[in-house]
Parts: structure tokens; sequence; C-alpha cells
């Protein structure tokens, strides 16, 4: 293998670690750039001086003999930021129509709109398309409906375990309606 001269060691070491998944063997390195051992040790060591000097966002490491570039500690800040998964908002009605599913699963696009008394249409897909819920099968009833249940993104969102960490349903404590639209006073 014929060398290009003149050569700028230092980055061709680089390019090679940026485009490596894993850390490189000295070994490896030396071979692909056609020196020892010591002079393969010595740009390593030259590139890790250059980096650390000029605080890159990059940073060498050498150990155990192998070689490999990771972010800089003092940047992470910046890297969570960039990957940090943008919040998902739910609004009430997309919450209250993932929790009747949640409780009732599985069920109907019809059994939810009957206990929410509005249309679940925009509800459910805003679910489906977040990963939140899927379909899960077809129900044994006239125009065989598609039923709906939670997904295990459902369990990871809410950080549960298993659907049997949902809290109880408190029905009992809801104020009671005196059919006058006022509250009864309950009494204790």
């Amino acid at each position: 293998m014929a060398v290009l001269f003149p050569i700028n060691l230092e980055g061709a070491l680089e390019a090679l670690l940026f485009v490596s998944p894993e850390p490189l063997p000295l070994k490896k390195i030396a071979q692909t750039l056609e020196l020892s051992l010591e002079e393969t040790r010595e740009v390593v060591l030259r590139l890790q001086d250059k980096l650390n000097e000029d605080q890159r966002g990059i940073m060498l490491n050498f150990a155990e003999e192998e070689v490999w570039l990771t972010t800089r500690p003092d940047f992470s800040v910046y890297i969570e930021r960039l990957f940090k998964p943008p919040a998902q908002h739910l609004t009430q009605a997309t919450l209250e129509t993932l929790a009747i599913i949640a409780y009732k699963q599985p069920v109907t696009k019809t059994e939810i709109e009957l206990i929410r008394g509005v249309k679940a249409d925009s509800s459910i897909a805003t679910l489906l398309e977040r990963g939140l819920i899927e379909e899960a099968g077809r129900k044994e009833a006239p125009g065989r409906p598609i039923l709906y249940r939670t997904t295990a993104k459902f369990l990871e969102f809410f950080g549960l375990k298993s659907l049997e960490e949902l809290p109880p349903l408190n029905l009992e404590n809801e104020p009671e309606n005196d059919g006058n639209n006022s509250l009864k006073d309950k009494e204790n």
C-alpha cells in the first residue's frame, strides 16, 4: 500500500477514529497508517494533546492499546438538549380518552364516545400517532368495530411496569348531582 506524502498523520488518525463505531486497536491504526507501534503511539498522543489544548467538543481516549473519540463531558448538557425527546403534551380530551382506554381496554371508539359524550376521532388519532395505543383486533359485533388498547410505550410514558400499577378508580368520592346541577353536601 502506497502512502501519500505529505500526510497529516493526526488528521488521518482523527478521520479513522471518527468513522469507527468502536475503539480501534493501536496495532490496527499502525497497519492502516503504515507506521510502527511507537510512531502510532506518538501520533495518538499528539492528537490527544491538540484536542485537549483547543478544548474541542471531542476528546481522544487512549487506554489498553485502544483508541477512540468521545464527546467532552463539559458539553454534555448541550448533547442532552439535542437528543432529549420533545415534551409530549396531551390535551385534556386526549388524556380522558387515554384513561378510558387504559381502564376499559380493549374498547371501541363508540364505547369511548358513549363514556365521554363527545367524538373521540382526533384523540384516538393522536394517541395512535404517538404510539400510546394500538389496535387490538375487532369486536364481534355488528360492523366489527376496531378495539383499542394501550401499548408498552404507554407504560413507559407514565413510568409504569404494568397496568396493575394504574391507580384504582375511585368513583365513590365523586360529587353527586341532585338533578338541579348543584352539589350535595357530603356527610362525613
